[in-house]
């Protein structure tokens, strides 16, 4: 059966054009009587509002912006289906969550110091994404990332790749012995094989291209200090272990592509406009700290984390 991709806009639609009937195959359906001829077809019904009441659960009205606040939360797989299952699922797990909130108002949690926390918590996260959402939102545009793409990588050349193989063993001294092989003319590709402890050991340790940032830090450092052709005098530590590394090559990847930078572009933006927004919002604030036993912090304090929770 083809599965239905239907946005929130188009559920809108056929709820409100009242097409909230059970679905039938076409195949399972007896054959057509010969039908009068048809009457003129009536007009689309308009979409629900979303102050519409689509259920009530003790006096407390459910809206239909409440039915499109739970669609916007689903998983991409629930959300594809059918409107005629999707929203009785939907009313009823909001109607289930009235009740208990009700039930829970009802045993005075609602000042429950931790549950006053979790709801100040909750007002606070809504704020500030709100905030966030109308003041950076309407910046992030294509036309902005393009400008940025245009500015800061078109027709610029692209990141420094090395072509490295490495052999990975667990001590210095192994890692010494397999150099000294390499000085007296071993293959390298052969000892990575026998010797390496890395999963690509049995392509003789190749690497292929990799750029500075797809490696640990001290690895990078090693490699991209070489030459093609030379193998590193000492060995490498890492969290990984002990490297002997090999440069085959170097070479100037192409920039990127718009298409493939937007995604990191996009979001440099966004972090962009969060460090504007939290500066201006902390902009002529008065803002104290204090040391976690509450007292104020002196010059030369450390200050160290409350112990955790037994």
């Amino acid at each position: 059966m083809r599965t239905i991709r239907l946005s929130a806009a188009a559920l809108l639609a056929v709820l409100g054009s009242g097409a909230l009937t059970t679905a039938v195959r076409a195949d399972d359906q007896a054959p057509a009587a010969a039908a009068p001829a048809p009457a003129a077809a009536p007009a689309a019904a308009a979409a629900p509002k979303p102050e519409t009441v689509v259920a009530r659960v003790n006096g407390v009205d459910i809206h239909f912006s409440d039915v499109e606040d739970a669609i916007g939360t689903l998983p991409e797989q629930y959300r594809s289906l059918p409107p005629q299952m999707l929203y009785p699922m939907l009313i009823d797990q909001l109607i289930d969550r009235k009740a208990v909130v009700l039930m829970a108002q009802k045993q005075g949690l609602q000042t429950d110091p931790t549950v006053l926390r979790q709801i100040a918590r909750a007002t606070d996260a809504a704020l500030q994404n709100a905030l966030f959402s109308r003041d950076i939102g309407p910046q992030i545009t294509d036309k902005a990332i393009k400008d940025r793409y245009d500015a800061t990588i078109a027709g610029k050349p692209g990141e420094e790749e090395v072509h490295a193989r490495h052999i990975l063993v667990a001590s210095e001294d192994e890692a010494k012995k397999i150099i000294e092989e390499l000085n007296k003319g071993g293959d390298f590709a052969a000892l990575a094989k026998a010797h390496s402890t890395d999963s690509g050991a049995a392509q003789g340790g190749d690497l292929g291209f990799f750029k500075k940032g797809d490696m640990v830090p001290e690895f990078a450092a090693a490699a991209f200090a070489l030459k093609p052709g030379e193998t590193t005098k000492t060995p490498v530590h890492t969290q990984y272990g002990w490297h002997v590394i090999n440069v085959i090559e170097v070479r100037q990847a192409p920039p990127p592509t718009l298409e493939q930078a937007h995604d990191q572009i996009r979001q440099e933006l966004i972090q962009e406009g969060v460090k504007k927004v939290v500066a201006e919002a902390k902009a002529g604030l008065t803002i104290e700290k204090f040391n976690p036993d509450g007292s104020t912090p002196k010059a030369g304090d450390t200050a160290e984390p409350p112990p955790a929770k037994q």
